[in-house]
């Protein structure tokens, strides 16, 4: 089903043309500058990534003749691995272990002019009690189910602006600015890392089962405590997790998943985590090849995946395009860092379009997983220079 704004708002047929990349986490900073070549062209076709791979280990060829030594190939890759990325090869490439922005200025508050959601309240919620319904009658167990909030400003709002903010209010996360074909600007702080590869070493860190947190400190410490008992939560956590399992074992000799998730936090929401570390059998696979084959995990898209992935695409009332993807770099050494594209937004001028979804079980309640988007959208309402509190997400 379309929507009525354009679709190019959320396409992940997006070639940067002119602009930095910038991405930074706890473990290392990165930002570039320049285009030395695109890569616009899908992971997978054909149900391989043998053209892609062949692709990209050509593009780093060329780099290397053309005098960068040490390229990297940095950007956005779609949900949908069958449509076209958002990667690029930068011409210089800065890698740090102090933040790239360490300052934050305030500027004038902006005024909302206009919002909308795709899809509204109550079509999502109908689409929450479709996909129960769903799970009734198949075998999917799992479907996370988004929405798109579209916001019109007063006045144009620069990419920076709010980066700088969101860095200033999440100091912890993963942090991303990438440049877009049409002059517009992914901008988000993923909590959550798919894949981070060194040498022979991996970490996964998939987080599913959220909620909100809260203003009051011991109401807030008790929405935790429910959350890590919760047998909805919990076991929507354990689909993610037994199926990332079975997608790391084949590449892995040695791999470290603990029994029960913990909790992780951030200036929003509660989520539940798992700190997955393992041990490559061969070190030559790169970090693309393992994000590739574990996207998208069922955090993002639900479970068994190809059924999922099949509802999402029954019941969503818009292309996801770029978002509930993957957004990072990797090296010619296939060294690298992919974060999931979640708690992010598209910067275009006066408009801003912010992605939030929630992760559908048979025991979920569609008031509860409307509520869970609202939460996670104030990450990026909160980082906004405007008066942004739960109804700004109406």
């Amino acid at each position: 089903m379309s929507v009525t704004f354009a679709e190019s708002r959320l396409s992940a047929h997006a070639i940067p043309t002119a602009s930095n990349f910038t991405f930074c986490s706890s473990h290392r900073k990165l930002h570039t500058t320049g285009i030395a070549e695109n890569l616009h062209l899908p992971i997978f076709e054909h149900n391989t990534t043998q053209r892609f791979t062949k692709s990209l280990r050509s593009a780093f060829q060329r780099a290397h003749a053309n005098g960068i030594s040490n390229p990297i190939v940095v950007g956005a890759i779609p949900f949908d691995l069958t449509q076209p990325c958002s990667l690029f090869i930068p011409v210089e490439s800065h890698f740090g272990t102090t933040p790239i922005v360490n300052q934050f200025s305030k500027r004038d508050p902006i005024e909302i002019v206009n919002r909308r959601s795709f899809p509204e309240e109550a079509r999502y919620k109908q689409s929450v009690k479709q996909a129960i319904a769903n799970f009734q009658l198949s075998d999917i167990r799992k479907a996370v189910l988004s929405r798109v909030l579209e916001l019109d400003l007063n006045t144009q709002l620069p990419a920076n602006t709010l980066f700088h903010s969101l860095q200033h209010q999440n100091p912890t996360g993963y942090h991303f600015s990438v440049p877009l074909e049409d002059g517009g600007q992914l901008v988000g702080v993923s909590p959550e890392l798919l894949i981070r590869k060194e040498a022979e070493w991996i970490t996964s860190n998939p987080l599913a089962g959220s909620t909100g947190r809260l203003r009051n400190a011991d109401d807030d410490t008790a929405a935790a405590l429910a959350l890590q008992s919760s047998h909805k939560d919990l076991y929507e956590h354990r689909l993610v997790i037994e199926e990332i399992n079975r997608v790391l074992q084949p590449f892995c000799s040695e791999l470290d998943i603990p029994d029960a998730p913990s909790l992780l936090n951030t200036e929003t929401m509660w989520h539940l985590s798992t700190l997955i570390r393992g041990r490559l059998s061969n070190a030559n696979i790169s970090a693309l090849d393992i994000a590739s084959a574990l996207h998208p995990t069922p955090a993002v898209c639900g479970y068994p995946t190809p059924l999922a992935h099949k509802l999402i695409n029954l019941v969503e009332s818009f292309d996801r395009g770029l978002f509930a993807g993957m957004v990072g770099w990797q090296d010619s050494d296939g060294n690298g860092e992919w974060a999931v594209t979640i708690r992010c937004g598209i910067v275009r001028g006066n408009q801003v379009s912010l992605f939030a979804g929630a992760g559908i079980v048979e025991d979920s309640c569609p008031e509860s997983e409307w509520a869970e988007t609202q939460a996670k959208l104030q990450t990026m309402l909160k980082a906004l220079p405007i008066q942004a509190d739960a109804e700004a997400a109406q």
